[in-house]
């Protein structure tokens, strides 16, 4: 699946990811109201309008991006009904040809782990048949337990060609009260990305490894560093806009040859409509907001990758 994300980045020239992390507040009173009146102010309803505006928005922006990352909490808040909204957002994405990262951040160990990557990005065997449940692309996997924890995700990477990010240095403020822990005179997250690195080196696609890694855009001179160490690992590089930022920090994360990095905007594109910059578009037109966002986003990394 490595190879069908790089395919989808070099064809649409974008190496970004939409991330559809739906709340509430970011969707549209147009779409609450009419969907409430049918299904109520319920568990469903709530559901419902999640996946109407997911949809307005993919349908906007598909043949602008490689790939969306959905955030499997924002679905989970809503029970049974939000996770049905997950199954069809991921199968939607695919149907546009997209590359659908699960942002579902597990990690165990044993049995419990396989069973995560069995119903994730694997298949899972009922009586004669077998069913890919969830049938994300790539999902994004806790390193905190070791090997262990890992190792089943990778074993179902190796046999359905999908792929893993896994966290070495996220883009929150107290990332550093573990990741950047001195151990033997170097930080954690160093340690983690050589890991990181070893694991991916016994899973490659054509030229880099389905085992990528998470870098925040927040700390651009820790991305140089991680950079260096996992030359054949990509980095999805979460924290673009809302939480800081740009283009210009980015460069680092990118191999020189402009592949190696990509990087992701969540409410920064699906709640654009609420930005000063795009409030021209008001509400009834949110998605056409969102396709701007995604626009200026491609610009801002295409002219910082340009003149690095």
């Amino acid at each position: 699946m490595i190879n069908k994300l790089i395919s989808n980045i070099k064809k649409t020239k974008a190496p970004i990811v939409v991330g559809l992390d739906p709340m509430l507040g970011y969707i549209p009173e147009h779409i609450k109201k009419a969907v409430y009146a049918n299904l109520g102010e319920t568990l469903e309803g709530a559901a419902e309008a999640v996946w109407q505006f997911n949809k307005e928005i993919i349908d906007k922006t598909y043949d602008l991006i490689p790939a969306v990352k959905p955030q499997i909490a924002m679905y989970e808040q809503f029970g049974l009904p939000g996770l049905m909204a997950f199954k069809k957002t991921v199968d939607y994405c695919k149907s546009k040809g997209l590359v659908v990262i699960g942002d579902i951040k597990r990690g165990d160990i044993g049995s419990t782990s396989a069973a995560y990557a069995a119903g994730h990005i694997g298949r899972v065997q009922v009586g004669d048949k077998s069913y890919a449940p969830f049938d994300e692309d790539f999902v994004t996997v806790n390193p905190y337990l070791g090997s262990d924890g890992v190792n089943p995700f990778i074993k179902v990477c190796e046999q359905e060609k999908r792929g893993l990010f896994i966290l070495v240095k996220t883009s929150n403020p107290s990332s550093g009260e573990f990741q950047d822990r001195l151990v033997d005179g170097r930080p954690l997250y160093e340690l983690v990305g050589e890991k990181v690195a070893e694991w991916g080196a016994s899973c490659m696609g054509q030229d880099y490894s389905y085992v990528g890694a998470v870098v925040g855009a927040t700390y651009p001179e820790m991305g140089k560093v991680l950079r260096k160490i996992m030359p054949k690992s990509y980095i999805l590089v979460p924290g673009y806009g809302a939480q800081g930022g740009k283009g210009a920090d980015l460069v680092h994360f990118f191999n020189e040859d402009g592949l190696g990095a990509i990087v992701n905007s969540s409410r920064g594109i699906i709640a654009a409509y609420k930005q000063e910059k795009y409030e021209k578009f008001g509400e009834r037109n949110f998605a056409d907001a969102s396709r701007e966002a995604v626009m200026d986003m491609v610009w801002d990394i295409r002219g910082a990758l340009e003149n690095r």
